[in-house]
């Protein structure tokens, strides 16, 4: 699809009383979409936002939230959506250095007020720059895994390109509806809501709810496995036929679950850097994380994948100026060790992740991916703890159904691990770690294990 219109504008000449959203209990037409998108855009060009200005959106999703991202969008703003839980001192830190000239602050009841105001108060017309796709965008913060987060920037062409490449995987056609459930200020989140675009289906937005409500006339959802998990075992009704699935190995025993029930499974594998998704399949028990989506190539060199794609982040945002992803050779060297076999590729770890014990290298994918087969068990994570013997030694940190017994694990591995990576601890996954369909930071888990193991 190449728009010559910004795409929901595009909707509105081709769609436009068609359903495009629903926020909360209020469904919104395409065009009904665009005279909320238009009020915002002007209210915000009112207060000085102009093309190119850099704007932090600091919120969880809400209906609010989207509606404010659209029209600063349509500002030909740059936009940095930013988790509200982050701590003021990594702000303070990261903020200077990202050149923004707003913030626009979604968190609470008061600026949900003050948005909806604007709407209201806005007189009817538009406020729209011309529709550019290599503009500038988003800028969305990295995990962080390895020293402070960078904000890699996309442009809308960028976006749609990550959008493109997943829906010609996943069927998603005008009538069906992509819950967001994932935050906007993840990569993955962002995912969502491009492919809506691309497609002109239909999106679904919703304060915070127990999943199996928000779900409630959804067809297609991302989640992770222990969500799905619950979903079929409360034997939740629900209008579901396709998932995307993240964040944990997956199941035979669930995708096979799932599809008795007439819901479909995929799951991949995707960078920041790359808009979301770069490989992906449907769901079928193997390790590997499938082939590469159109647009996309990988490679392995010295056993780390490298990528590139035309859903590419421009650069790194940092003081004004973009600064290269890629090498010197082209491409994005990852920091993923992996292995390639006829097209399909699997991920065996980070090369940041290895340590040693004992001398003997651990990988702790590795690890997790034996753990992961026990049926008891939802998601698990393995990280060192230092030792003054060994060095390093193995702490599994695991997430189980109500009625498994952790302290039956060490025994149950006893014959499935070789002796030095076999875990000296295993710990019940604290509520606090786990973060709403996100990848859970091992270096934040690496903290509690150190804190708990010590107090």
């Amino acid at each position: 699809m190449m728009f010559i219109d910004w795409p929901w504008r595009h909707w509105r000449s081709t769609r436009g009383e068609q359903v495009a959203i629903r926020l909360n209990q209020q469904t919104l037409t395409w065009r009904a979409l665009c005279a909320r998108v238009d009020a915002l855009a002007s209210g915000f060009a009112r207060q000085g936002v102009k093309e190119g200005d850099g704007v932090m959106l600091r919120a969880r999703n809400h209906p609010h939230t989207l509606l404010a991202w659209l029209a600063l969008l349509q500002c030909g703003a740059r936009v940095l959506p930013v988790n509200p839980q982050l701590p003021a001192p990594l702000l303070a830190t990261l903020l200077p250095q990202l050149t923004l000239r707003f913030i626009l602050d979604v968190d609470g009841q008061e600026a949900v007020s003050e948005l909806t105001a604007l709407v209201q108060h806005t007189a009817e017309g538009e406020y729209a720059v011309a529709w550019q796709p290599q503009r500038l965008a988003s800028m969305t913060l990295t995990s962080g895994s390895t020293g402070l987060p960078k904000a890699a920037v996309h442009t809308c062409a960028a976006h749609l390109a990550s959008a493109e490449g997943v829906l010609s995987l996943i069927p998603f056609a005008p009538e069906d509806d992509w819950l967001l459930s994932l935050p906007l200020f993840h990569v993955s989140g962002q995912g969502i809501l491009w492919r809506w675009l691309l497609a002109g289906a239909r999106i679904t937005v919703r304060d915070k709810l127990p999943l199996a409500q928000a779900l409630v006339g959804c067809t297609h959802a991302s989640l992770v496995p222990t969500q799905l998990w619950r979903l079929l075992n409360d034997n939740t009704p629900v209008a579901l036929k396709a998932v995307l699935l993240g964040g944990a190995a997956i199941p035979v025993a669930l995708t096979q679950q799932a599809r008795e029930r007439g819901i479909r499974s995929w799951c991949g594998y995707g960078l920041t850097e790359f808009a979301s998704t770069v490989c992906a399949k449907e769901a079928d028990g193997a390790p590997d994380v499938g082939e590469a989506l159109p647009g996309r190539q990988v490679k392995i060199v010295d056993d780390e994948v490298w990528l590139r794609a035309e859903s590419m982040a421009a650069g790194y945002w940092c003081n004004g100026e973009l600064l290269p992803l890629a090498n010197h050779e082209g491409w994005f060297a990852t920091r993923d060790r992996g292995a390639l076999k006829a097209g399909r590729l699997t991920i065996l770890g980070r090369l940041d992740n290895l340590f040693f014990s004992g001398g003997e290298g651990i990988q702790p994918e590795d690890v997790e991916r034996v753990i992961a087969t026990h049926a008891g068990v939802r998601q698990v994570l393995v990280v060192p703890v230092e030792d003054a013997e060994f060095g390093q030694r193995p702490v599994a940190v695991v997430e189980c159904d109500d009625d498994t017994d952790i302290s039956k694990f060490a025994g149950w591995v006893a014959d499935k691990l070789a002796r030095f990576q076999q875990p000296v601890h295993w710990l019940a996954l604290p509520e606090a770690l786990k973060n709403g369909g996100i990848k859970i930071s091992r270096r934040a888990l690496q903290q509690w294990v150190n804190a708990r193991l010590k107090g």
